[in-house]
């Protein structure tokens, strides 16, 4: 077996990293094997029922929208009867895990802090669903609701994209898309991306860090990664690794998040330099002392609650300053 020379990452994590860590739910079984998808699905939904407890209450509503894969499930979150943009959520998960029940308080969090419509596309997963569906029936849901923005009291003349770890690549993935291909869905007024992975298929973070304790060793990243893609050309996609893209101009305003101990920090550390050589706006923002998917852990972490409200003061910003 070769050395892997990884970081004592448990050693120098914050203190409320590690507490959230040391939290015991007893009713949960073992973490399944990675052949077994459904498996992991099913933990997963059981094992983030705890972290989307207690969040702020407010009207939602839900609609299957039409795309061209079929019927994609969306969950309105209307935090405000006169809200001033929608910005759309794309939840993490790599790929193949997760749904609008994983993501609920970090989609609840969020529409309070912006005090705007916040719309969670359930995204078809993979491997039964490969790029770019996930993408595609991102950008369906934002025509489908600008087209009939009036039908489902929506404000979309101002739009956003969001997401965090796999859905943060969503989130940029579909703002580009929705650029590159000329489809108007009302003015992309800022996109919030969390700890996403962006592209890179190799990095000194990702070579001092990831393991057991946030599921993200290199076979990990490997499996994620075959079950998204086609096949190995995708890699060069400019829909995945958006390094391949043109971030040169007419990129929306990205709120860039990371998290210290993360082995997807250098992507975000890229994408932020790129856009910011090209003066593109951008603002980067590490959170010191968390791990990767730390977004979900706001009843414990304070870094969690900050990190979200930074992003809604971003976006707030950008959606003031297009009018």
């Amino acid at each position: 077996m070769k050395p892997e020379n990884k970081l004592p990452v448990l050693a120098r994590i914050s203190d409320e990293m590690r507490a959230v860590l040391n939290v015991r739910q007893d009713d949960l079984p073992p973490w399944p094997s990675a052949d077994d998808v459904a498996a992991m699905r099913q933990h997963y939904i059981l094992e983030r029922r705890f972290w989307n407890a207690d969040a702020p209450q407010m009207p939602t509503r839900e609609y299957g929208i039409p795309t061209c894969w079929g019927e994609v499930t969306t969950r309105l979150y209307s935090p405000a009867p006169d809200s001033q943009a929608t910005l759309f959520y794309l939840h993490g998960g790599g790929f193949i895990l997760g749904n609008l029940d994983t993501h609920d308080r970090i989609m609840r969090l969020l529409a309070s802090y912006t005090r705007c419509t916040v719309i969670g596309v359930d995204y078809s997963l993979s491997p039964e669903a490969r790029f770019p569906q996930a993408i595609e029936e991102t950008v369906a849901a934002c025509q489908f609701f600008h087209q009939q923005a009036d039908d489902y009291q929506l404000n979309m003349t101002r739009i956003g994209f969001a997401g965090d770890s796999a859905g943060a690549m969503l989130a940029l993935a579909s703002a580009l898309w929705l650029r590159d291909k000329h489809i108007s869905c009302g003015n992309v007024a800022g996109v919030l991306l969390w700890y996403g992975l962006y592209g890179l298929q190799d990095s000194v973070s990702r070579r001092l860090m990831g393991g057991d304790w946030d599921g993200l060793s290199r076979q990990d990243l490997e499996m994620y990664e075959k079950a998204y893609l086609r096949n190995v050309d995708d890699r060069e996609s400019p829909y995945y690794c958006l390094f391949n893209n043109n971030l040169t101009h007419e990129v929306p305003p990205c709120f860039i998040a990371s998290a210290e101990f993360d082995p997807l920090i250098d992507d975000s550390r890229l994408l932020f330099q790129t856009l910011a050589a090209h003066q593109q706006p951008c603002e980067y923002k590490m959170y010191p002392g968390t791990l990767h998917a730390f977004l979900h852990y706001s009843r414990m972490m304070n870094a969690a609650d900050d990190a979200l409200r930074d992003g809604a003061r971003f976006f707030t910003q950008q959606i003031n300053a297009a009018r």
